[in-house]
């Protein structure tokens, strides 16, 4: 019975604990005329804690921006591109009590008469559990005004397989340029 409720209560946990490791954020500048965007050059790449990252985030990005419809360029685009990624460790705690249902002395203002009820008898366990997330920051800047005017956040949790890693980042950065350029901005080609 015990293991049941602790594999339940664990699936729980890392059902919930994956749901809210993918985060996407993302703004613009609301006076920026997106459709003038031709090109884009890197002006910041990312430096990861893993350096066979770099080539990986770079090649995302490029990815979405060319499927938008801007060419990289090495000089005089149009927008830079600024990257950062970093890693950080959470922590999560997860307590069981190894009590069990049972016959005991229970009643309304405290344990004075028989009963049924949950029987706290034993330890609590308390568990913490490590666990790296990753960031990775895409600022977009007018190389005229130099001024960001498209900025997009993502954060997950960091796997220890970089195959699982990889396909991660190509979906999160996919998801934060889902809606460039802009709503009002399209682009004309």
């Amino acid at each position: 019975m015990r293991t049941l409720v602790t594999l339940t209560f664990c699936v729980f946990v890392m059902t919930t604990a994956v749901a809210i490791a993918d985060e996407i954020k993302r703004d613009y500048d609301h006076t920026t005329n997106f459709s003038k965007y031709k090109t884009f050059m890197w002006i910041t790449e990312p430096k990861p804690d893993n350096p066979l990252m770099k080539q990986r985030i770079i090649d995302a990005v490029n990815t979405q921006l060319e499927l938008r419809g801007l060419r990289l360029v090495t000089e005089n685009g149009d927008l830079g591109v600024a990257a950062n990624a970093a890693t950080r460790e959470e922590h999560s705690l997860e307590t069981f009590y190894d009590g069990f249902p049972g016959w005991g002395w229970y009643g309304p203002d405290g344990w004075y008469g028989p009963g049924w009820g949950w029987g706290y008898w034993g330890p609590a366990t308390t568990q913490v559990y490590t666990y790296e997330v990753g960031t990775l920051v895409v600022d977009l800047v007018d190389s005229q005004t130099k001024q960001v005017v498209w900025w997009g956040s993502a954060t997950d949790t960091v796997s220890s397989k970089p195959e699982k890693n990889t396909k991660k980042l190509r979906e999160s950065v996919g998801k934060m340029f889902k809606y460039f350029p802009p709503i009002g901005t399209t682009r004309e080609g």
